[in-house]
Protein backbone atom coordinates (compact mmCIF):
# COMPACT_ATOMS: atom_id res chain seq x y z
CA UNK A 1 0.00 0.00 0.00
CA UNK A 2 0.99 3.70 -0.74
CA UNK A 3 2.70 5.78 2.18
CA UNK A 4 0.66 8.79 3.37
CA UNK A 5 1.88 11.77 5.30
CA UNK A 6 -0.99 12.46 7.67
CA UNK A 7 -0.61 16.37 9.66
CA UNK A 8 -1.92 16.65 12.68
CA UNK A 9 -2.14 12.61 13.34
CA UNK A 10 -3.22 12.79 17.42
CA UNK A 11 -5.99 15.53 16.64
CA UNK A 12 -9.69 14.82 16.64
CA UNK A 13 -10.12 13.97 13.12
CA UNK A 14 -6.66 13.42 12.55
CA UNK A 15 -6.59 9.72 15.08
CA UNK A 16 -10.29 9.08 13.56
CA UNK A 17 -8.21 9.31 10.04
CA UNK A 18 -5.22 7.87 10.99
CA UNK A 19 -6.81 4.73 12.39
CA UNK A 20 -9.29 4.29 8.88
CA UNK A 21 -6.31 4.59 6.87
CA UNK A 22 -4.08 2.05 8.53
CA UNK A 23 -7.19 -0.33 9.04
CA UNK A 24 -7.00 0.15 5.53
CA UNK A 25 -3.60 -1.36 4.82
CA UNK A 26 -1.98 2.31 4.44
CA UNK A 27 0.89 3.05 5.71
CA UNK A 28 0.88 6.11 7.60
CA UNK A 29 3.33 8.42 8.73
CA UNK A 30 1.69 11.11 10.92
CA UNK A 31 3.10 14.70 12.18
CA UNK A 32 1.61 16.40 15.32
CA UNK A 33 3.06 19.35 17.54
CA UNK A 34 1.13 18.95 20.58
CA UNK A 35 -0.32 22.85 20.05
CA UNK A 36 -0.76 24.10 23.47
CA UNK A 37 -4.55 24.91 22.51
CA UNK A 38 -5.64 22.36 24.98
CA UNK A 39 -3.61 19.44 26.93
CA UNK A 40 -1.38 17.65 25.55
CA UNK A 41 -2.33 14.42 27.14
CA UNK A 42 -5.48 13.97 25.37
CA UNK A 43 -4.02 13.68 22.01
CA UNK A 44 -1.28 11.32 23.75
CA UNK A 45 -4.28 8.90 24.10
CA UNK A 46 -5.34 9.56 21.21
CA UNK A 47 -2.12 8.75 19.72
CA UNK A 48 -1.69 5.26 21.56
CA UNK A 49 -4.02 4.03 19.37
CA UNK A 50 -2.42 4.56 16.01
CA UNK A 51 1.17 3.08 17.67
CA UNK A 52 -0.47 -0.05 18.08
CA UNK A 53 -0.43 -0.50 14.42
CA UNK A 54 2.68 -1.98 12.71
CA UNK A 55 2.32 0.61 9.44
CA UNK A 56 2.05 3.95 11.71
CA UNK A 57 5.29 6.28 12.06
CA UNK A 58 5.44 8.87 14.17
CA UNK A 59 6.81 12.32 14.01
CA UNK A 60 6.62 15.14 16.68
CA UNK A 61 7.50 18.49 15.01
CA UNK A 62 5.72 21.27 13.07
CA UNK A 63 4.58 21.49 9.96
CA UNK A 64 6.06 25.18 9.13
CA UNK A 65 9.48 23.72 10.07
CA UNK A 66 10.92 23.04 6.38
CA UNK A 67 13.61 21.13 7.16
CA UNK A 68 12.26 18.23 9.58
CA UNK A 69 10.20 17.83 6.08
CA UNK A 70 12.53 17.59 4.08
CA UNK A 71 13.74 14.22 6.16
CA UNK A 72 10.93 12.57 5.64
CA UNK A 73 11.14 9.27 3.08
CA UNK A 74 11.26 9.77 -0.20
CA UNK A 75 8.52 7.58 -1.55
CA UNK A 76 5.49 9.34 -0.04
CA UNK A 77 2.60 8.65 -2.59
CA UNK A 78 -0.30 11.48 -0.79
CA UNK A 79 -0.55 14.05 1.80
CA UNK A 80 -3.61 14.18 4.22
CA UNK A 81 -3.17 17.69 5.40
CA UNK A 82 -5.52 17.92 8.44
CA UNK A 83 -3.05 19.91 10.83
CA UNK A 84 -4.67 23.94 11.91
CA UNK A 85 -4.78 25.88 14.26
CA UNK A 86 -8.46 25.46 15.17
CA UNK A 87 -11.04 27.67 16.84
CA UNK A 88 -13.02 30.64 15.30
CA UNK A 89 -13.27 32.94 18.44
CA UNK A 90 -9.96 32.24 19.73
CA UNK A 91 -8.53 33.53 16.11
CA UNK A 92 -9.51 36.81 16.94
CA UNK A 93 -7.07 37.18 19.35
CA UNK A 94 -4.14 35.29 17.76
CA UNK A 95 -4.66 36.27 14.10
CA UNK A 96 -1.00 35.79 13.53
CA UNK A 97 -0.87 32.42 15.00
CA UNK A 98 -3.75 31.37 12.84
CA UNK A 99 -2.02 32.58 9.75
CA UNK A 100 1.50 31.42 10.56
CA UNK A 101 0.26 27.66 11.49
CA UNK A 102 -2.96 27.39 8.56
CA UNK A 103 -1.72 29.74 5.53
CA UNK A 104 2.29 29.72 5.93
CA UNK A 105 2.20 25.76 7.12
CA UNK A 106 0.24 24.81 4.48
CA UNK A 107 2.45 26.88 1.86
CA UNK A 108 5.65 24.90 3.86
CA UNK A 109 4.01 21.36 3.13
CA UNK A 110 2.98 23.06 -0.41
CA UNK A 111 6.58 23.67 -1.11
CA UNK A 112 8.18 20.73 0.02
CA UNK A 113 6.02 18.62 -1.95
CA UNK A 114 6.63 20.46 -5.28
CA UNK A 115 10.72 19.36 -4.28
CA UNK A 116 9.74 15.69 -3.64
CA UNK A 117 7.67 15.63 -6.95
CA UNK A 118 4.27 14.33 -4.62
CA UNK A 119 1.57 15.27 -6.55
CA UNK A 120 -1.67 14.10 -4.21
CA UNK A 121 -3.14 16.15 -1.68
CA UNK A 122 -6.18 16.08 0.22
CA UNK A 123 -6.25 19.53 2.68
CA UNK A 124 -8.75 19.84 5.48
CA UNK A 125 -10.93 23.06 4.73
CA UNK A 126 -13.98 24.52 6.71
CA UNK A 127 -17.46 25.35 6.07
CA UNK A 128 -16.50 28.84 8.04
CA UNK A 129 -15.45 30.49 4.75
CA UNK A 130 -18.85 30.81 3.85
CA UNK A 131 -19.30 33.11 6.53
CA UNK A 132 -23.05 34.45 6.87
CA UNK A 133 -23.78 33.27 3.75
CA UNK A 134 -28.18 33.96 3.41
CA UNK A 135 -28.29 31.47 0.45
CA UNK A 136 -28.76 28.41 1.58
CA UNK A 137 -27.66 24.99 1.32
CA UNK A 138 -23.99 26.38 1.04
CA UNK A 139 -22.78 25.16 -2.22
CA UNK A 140 -19.11 25.04 -3.59
CA UNK A 141 -20.33 27.49 -5.97
CA UNK A 142 -20.86 30.02 -4.14
CA UNK A 143 -19.00 33.25 -3.60
CA UNK A 144 -16.79 33.04 -0.68
CA UNK A 145 -15.44 36.90 -0.44
CA UNK A 146 -16.69 37.52 3.57
CA UNK A 147 -15.10 35.40 5.70
CA UNK A 148 -15.65 36.96 9.43
CA UNK A 149 -13.21 35.50 11.26
CA UNK A 150 -9.51 35.12 11.15
CA UNK A 151 -9.88 31.27 10.98
CA UNK A 152 -11.97 31.27 7.89
CA UNK A 153 -9.77 33.88 6.50
CA UNK A 154 -6.71 31.96 6.76
CA UNK A 155 -8.97 28.59 5.43
CA UNK A 156 -9.54 30.59 2.68
CA UNK A 157 -6.33 31.29 1.81
CA UNK A 158 -4.92 28.08 2.09
CA UNK A 159 -7.54 26.74 -0.85
CA UNK A 160 -6.17 29.94 -2.97
CA UNK A 161 -2.52 28.66 -2.28
CA UNK A 162 -3.77 25.53 -3.03
CA UNK A 163 -4.92 26.65 -6.28
CA UNK A 164 -1.84 28.07 -7.02
CA UNK A 165 0.43 24.83 -6.97
CA UNK A 166 -2.19 22.91 -8.42
CA UNK A 167 -1.51 25.36 -11.45
CA UNK A 168 1.92 25.97 -11.12
CA UNK A 169 3.12 22.10 -10.34
CA UNK A 170 0.45 19.72 -11.15
CA UNK A 171 -0.51 19.10 -7.50
CA UNK A 172 -3.90 17.25 -7.72
CA UNK A 173 -5.83 18.61 -4.06
CA UNK A 174 -8.82 18.06 -3.12
CA UNK A 175 -10.08 20.72 -0.49
CA UNK A 176 -13.01 19.31 1.97
CA UNK A 177 -15.00 21.89 3.78
CA UNK A 178 -15.62 20.18 7.02
CA UNK A 179 -19.28 21.07 8.88
CA UNK A 180 -19.11 20.99 12.43
CA UNK A 181 -17.40 17.66 12.84
CA UNK A 182 -18.83 15.79 16.31
CA UNK A 183 -17.81 12.69 17.81
CA UNK A 184 -16.20 10.39 20.07
CA UNK A 185 -12.41 12.03 20.65
CA UNK A 186 -13.96 15.50 20.02
CA UNK A 187 -11.99 18.72 21.18
CA UNK A 188 -12.47 20.04 24.85
CA UNK A 189 -13.71 23.35 23.50
CA UNK A 190 -16.49 22.61 21.09
CA UNK A 191 -19.74 23.01 22.16
CA UNK A 192 -20.65 19.21 22.64
CA UNK A 193 -18.24 18.06 24.74
CA UNK A 194 -18.56 21.25 27.05
CA UNK A 195 -22.20 20.52 27.28
CA UNK A 196 -22.10 17.03 28.45
CA UNK A 197 -19.14 18.42 31.04
CA UNK A 198 -21.49 20.92 32.30
CA UNK A 199 -24.66 18.45 32.49
CA UNK A 200 -22.69 15.70 34.28
CA UNK A 201 -21.61 18.31 37.05
CA UNK A 202 -25.14 19.59 37.58
CA UNK A 203 -24.07 22.89 36.15
CA UNK A 204 -25.98 24.94 33.65
CA UNK A 205 -25.68 25.40 30.44
CA UNK A 206 -24.71 28.27 28.69
CA UNK A 207 -25.90 29.23 24.86
CA UNK A 208 -24.59 32.32 23.39
CA UNK A 209 -27.63 33.72 21.08
CA UNK A 210 -31.12 33.02 20.94
CA UNK A 211 -31.07 29.05 20.43
CA UNK A 212 -32.01 29.55 16.97
CA UNK A 213 -28.57 29.43 15.11
CA UNK A 214 -27.99 26.20 13.77
CA UNK A 215 -25.11 23.68 12.42
CA UNK A 216 -24.64 21.25 9.75
CA UNK A 217 -23.20 18.82 12.70
CA UNK A 218 -21.12 15.33 10.96
CA UNK A 219 -20.29 12.75 12.36
CA UNK A 220 -16.71 11.94 12.33
CA UNK A 221 -17.19 8.57 10.99
CA UNK A 222 -18.98 10.15 7.91
CA UNK A 223 -16.31 12.53 7.90
CA UNK A 224 -13.25 9.90 7.77
CA UNK A 225 -15.35 8.31 5.26
CA UNK A 226 -15.61 11.44 3.24
CA UNK A 227 -11.49 11.86 3.76
CA UNK A 228 -10.76 7.89 2.52
CA UNK A 229 -13.22 8.28 -0.40
CA UNK A 230 -11.38 11.47 -1.87
CA UNK A 231 -7.76 10.01 -1.49
CA UNK A 232 -8.64 6.97 -3.28
CA UNK A 233 -10.19 9.11 -5.54
CA UNK A 234 -6.77 10.89 -6.15
CA UNK A 235 -5.37 7.39 -6.78
CA UNK A 236 -7.94 7.00 -9.92
CA UNK A 237 -8.05 10.28 -11.16
CA UNK A 238 -5.20 13.00 -12.76
CA UNK A 239 -5.39 16.88 -13.44
CA UNK A 240 -7.69 16.90 -10.36
CA UNK A 241 -8.66 20.35 -8.49
CA UNK A 242 -12.36 20.05 -6.52
CA UNK A 243 -13.33 22.03 -3.80
CA UNK A 244 -16.07 19.59 -2.33
CA UNK A 245 -18.49 20.20 1.14
CA UNK A 246 -18.37 17.35 3.79
CA UNK A 247 -21.60 17.58 5.75
CA UNK A 248 -24.77 16.36 7.04
CA UNK A 249 -27.16 18.55 4.73
CA UNK A 250 -29.41 18.48 8.00
CA UNK A 251 -28.93 21.81 9.94
CA UNK A 252 -29.58 21.26 13.64
CA UNK A 253 -30.25 24.39 15.77
CA UNK A 254 -28.47 24.74 18.96
CA UNK A 255 -31.50 24.58 21.39
CA UNK A 256 -32.18 21.47 19.89
CA UNK A 257 -28.74 20.42 20.27
CA UNK A 258 -28.65 21.00 23.84
CA UNK A 259 -31.99 19.52 24.33
CA UNK A 260 -30.99 15.86 22.83
CA UNK A 261 -28.04 16.17 24.35
CA UNK A 262 -30.08 16.33 27.78
CA UNK A 263 -32.53 13.62 26.68
CA UNK A 264 -29.88 11.62 26.15
CA UNK A 265 -28.22 11.87 29.56
CA UNK A 266 -31.58 11.94 31.03
CA UNK A 267 -31.17 14.94 33.01
CA UNK A 268 -33.90 17.99 33.04
CA UNK A 269 -32.25 21.26 30.76
CA UNK A 270 -31.03 23.68 32.81
CA UNK A 271 -29.79 26.91 29.93
CA UNK A 272 -28.67 29.97 30.82
CA UNK A 273 -28.34 32.40 27.45
CA UNK A 274 -25.85 34.80 26.46
CA UNK A 275 -25.24 37.59 23.70
CA UNK A 276 -23.90 35.95 21.06
CA UNK A 277 -19.79 35.83 20.61
CA UNK A 278 -18.19 37.69 17.31
CA UNK A 279 -16.82 35.34 14.84
CA UNK A 280 -19.60 33.04 15.71
CA UNK A 281 -21.77 32.25 12.22
CA UNK A 282 -25.79 32.35 12.21
CA UNK A 283 -25.97 28.65 10.53
CA UNK A 284 -24.36 26.55 8.34
CA UNK A 285 -26.24 24.10 5.92
CA UNK A 286 -24.33 21.90 3.46
CA UNK A 287 -25.19 21.11 -0.43
CA UNK A 288 -23.56 17.78 -0.65
CA UNK A 289 -24.45 16.97 -4.06
CA UNK A 290 -20.94 17.09 -5.37
CA UNK A 291 -19.69 14.75 -2.33
CA UNK A 292 -22.36 12.40 -3.29
CA UNK A 293 -21.52 12.71 -7.18
CA UNK A 294 -17.69 12.34 -7.05
CA UNK A 295 -16.87 10.71 -3.40
CA UNK A 296 -20.12 8.52 -3.20
CA UNK A 297 -20.29 10.54 0.21
CA UNK A 298 -23.46 9.30 1.97
CA UNK A 299 -23.46 10.46 5.52
CA UNK A 300 -25.23 7.88 7.66
CA UNK A 301 -25.31 8.57 11.15
CA UNK A 302 -27.99 10.82 12.98
CA UNK A 303 -27.56 13.59 15.28
CA UNK A 304 -29.30 11.69 18.31
CA UNK A 305 -26.85 8.38 17.86
CA UNK A 306 -23.68 10.30 17.54
CA UNK A 307 -24.76 11.98 20.96
CA UNK A 308 -25.17 8.39 22.35
CA UNK A 309 -22.09 7.13 20.56
CA UNK A 310 -20.35 10.65 21.93
CA UNK A 311 -21.95 10.04 25.73
CA UNK A 312 -20.40 6.69 26.35
CA UNK A 313 -17.25 7.03 25.11
CA UNK A 314 -16.74 10.45 27.40
CA UNK A 315 -18.28 7.97 29.97
CA UNK A 316 -15.84 5.44 29.08
CA UNK A 317 -12.98 8.39 29.47
CA UNK A 318 -13.72 9.22 33.02
CA UNK A 319 -14.05 5.14 34.21
CA UNK A 320 -10.53 4.95 32.81
CA UNK A 321 -9.04 7.92 34.59
CA UNK A 322 -10.62 7.06 37.58
CA UNK A 323 -9.40 3.60 37.28
CA UNK A 324 -5.40 4.70 36.58
CA UNK A 325 -5.94 7.44 39.00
Amino acid sequence: MPKIFLTGCAGFIGSHTSEMLLNQGYHVIGIDNFDPFYARTLKEDNLKILLNFPNFTFIEGDITDSALLDTLPGDIDTVVHLAAKTGVRTSIADPLGYFKANVTGTQTILGWMQRNGIKKMVFASSSSIYGNNIKVPFSESDNVDEQISPYAAAKRAAELINHVYHHLYGINIINLRFFTVFGPRQRPDLAIRKFVESIRDNKPVTLFGDGTSSRDYTYVADIVQGIFSAVEYLNNHERVFEIINLGNSSPISLAEMVNVIYDVMGSKPDIQYQPMQEGDVNQTFADIEKAKRLLNYHPSTSFKLGIQNFVKWYGQQLKTKQISG
